[in-house]
This record gives C-alpha cells, sequence and structure tokens, in this order.
C-alpha cells in the first residue's frame, strides 16, 4: 500500500492541522512578537541610559572645566597675593633700614658733639690750669688771688 514517507508527510501534516487547530503557531506569534518587543523595549532603555549617560558625562566634564578655571584663578590670586605681601615686606625692610641708619647716624652726630664738648671741656680746663699756674708764679699777694679767682670765674662762664 503507501509507503512509509507517505504516513510520515501525513501525522506530519495532522500534526500541523492540529497545532493550527490548538491555536500554537499565534502562541509563537505572540511569543516572538513579545520577545520582540521586550528587545525593543530593552534597546530604547539602553539608548536613553546612553543618552542620559552622556549628557552626565558632558556635565562632570563642564564641572571639571570649571573647578580647573577656579583652581587655576585661586593659583593667580595666590601668587598676585604673595608678590604683594613680599613687595610689602621689601617696603618694609627698607623702612626699617632707612629709621635704623638714621638713628645710627643721630646716635654718631650726638657722640661727635658730646667728644666735641668734652674736648673743648678739657681744653678749657687745661687752659684755665695753665694760665693758674703761670699767674701765681708771676703775680703774688692779694692782687695775684683776686685776678686768679676772677679770670677762672670769667673763663668758665665764656667757655660752658
Amino acid at each position: 500500500m503507501f509507503e512509509a514517507e507517505f504516513w510520515v508527510a501525513v501525522a506530519f501534516v495532522i500534526f500541523v492541522g492540529v497545532l493550527g487547530y490548538f491555536g500554537v503557531h499565534k502562541l509563537l506569534v505572540k511569543g516572538v512578537d513579545d520577545r520582540r518587543d521586550r528587545i525593543k523595549a530593552e534597546l530604547d532603555e539602553a539608548r536613553r541610559l546612553k543618552t542620559e549617560a552622556q549628557a552626565l558625562l558632558a556635565q562632570y566634564e563642564r564641572k571639571q572645566q570649571e573647578a580647573e578655571r577656579e583652581a587655576q584663578a585661586i593659583v593667580a590670586s595666590a601668587k598676585a597675593e604673595a608678590e604683594r605681601m613680599a613687595a610689602e615686606a621689601a617696603a618694609k625692610i627698607e623702612d626699617f633700614v632707612a629709621r635704623r641708619t638714621k638713628m645710627a647716624e643721630d646716635k654718631i652726630a650726638q657722640a661727635e658733639a658730646q667728644a666735641l664738648a668734652d674736648v673743648r671741656s678739657a681744653a678749657a680746663e687745661a687752659a684755665v690750669a695753665a694760665a693758674e699756674t703761670i699767674l701765681t708764679r708771676t703775680v703774688k699777694d692779694k692782687i695775684a688771688d683776686d685776678l686768679i679767682t676772677k679770670g677762672i670765674a670769667d673763663l668758665k662762664g665764656k667757655l660752658n
């Protein structure tokens, strides 16, 4: 009668018919469609996440650039402040040196004036002593004593 291949073909057609009767093809199409929709949703979500990540990356890059600019501004400000402080310190040192030099010059002038006064005083005393010695040897008696006393008083008054 019929060969085995025929019966396999008939069984296959019956099997496909049974599957068609129970709507297995709709379930298969629905499963494929659901999987397609799920994959599409995942791809859409991946695109959305990628866009968000790119926006976030751009935002962080802007923040990094702002931070770098701010850091450069801080460094420039610090350099300017350091230069200003160095200039102030140099001016203060220059002023200090000028004041110290002026004080030293004043002390030297005072020492010179004092030395000059001491020399004049010593010269006056030496002159008085020499005059006293000379007058005591040459002039005698009461006249000599009066002259010496008057001369010494006049000389001291004129020198000091």
